[in-house]
């Protein structure tokens, strides 16, 4: 799916080189896909994102409610952090930027067909760099005691110091003093920002 007709039509030529690869049809817009993609079934669909109307994201959403199965390769030239796990999260099994080589896009649907997840070099990075920011962040909230884990979870609640104070039974400068200790742990200059941290 390509809006750019000049690139949709050099995607054509290009996807019919190779023997085992077939270019069964090309549309330029999500409701033109949501028409004809379940009518034909391919085994894989080379989605953009910035589509006329409906985007590329929710196309995918609203393809795989029909045909679970389908395998989506985002071809995009879009790298934003936000398009790439919304994109994964609606059912994307690939992703990969426009300046891909013929090659790679070639091997990315051989890929994606067989049960792989094909990315880009730069948004495989991304992804990584992401679920090792997540791991950074389960990390030092393991190193929270019992204690200030009710504290902060009390604050992330909506509770003012002297309600977090009433409800685990301590004083109101106990409730600082743990504060005090999230926010040295979490590596975060502020209550806001450790709460902010716990609920990421």
């Amino acid at each position: 799916m390509e809006d750019d007709i000049r690139l949709q039509e050099h995607l054509i030529k290009m996807l019919d080189m190779p023997e085992d690869i077939t270019c069964l049809f090309a549309v330029s817009s999500a409701e033109e896909a949501l028409e004809k993609i379940p009518a034909h079934h391919p085994d894989v669909v080379l989605m953009d994102i910035n589509l006329p109307g409906i985007s590329g994201i929710d196309c995918i959403r609203d393809l795989k409610k029909k045909l679970p199965r389908l395998e989506v390769v985002m071809l995009t030239a879009y790298e934003v952090d936000d398009n790439i796990f919304r994109a994964l999260k609606e059912g994307a099994s690939g992703y990969l930027l426009k300046s891909s080589t013929p090659e790679d896009i070639y091997n990315a649907i051989r890929d994606v067909y067989s049960g792989g997840a094909p990315f880009s070099s730069h948004i495989a990075r991304k992804v990584a760099q992401y679920f090792r920011a997540e791991k950074d962040i389960e990390d030092e909230n393991e190193k929270l005691t019992p204690r200030e884990k009710d504290v902060l979870r009390l604050l992330a609640s909506g509770y003012i110091y002297k309600e977090v104070a009433d409800q685990l039974d301590i004083s109101l400068e106990t409730v600082r003093t743990y504060v005090k200790r999230i926010c040295l742990k979490l590596h975060v200059r502020s209550r806001v920002e450790a709460i902010i941290k716990y609920r990421s």
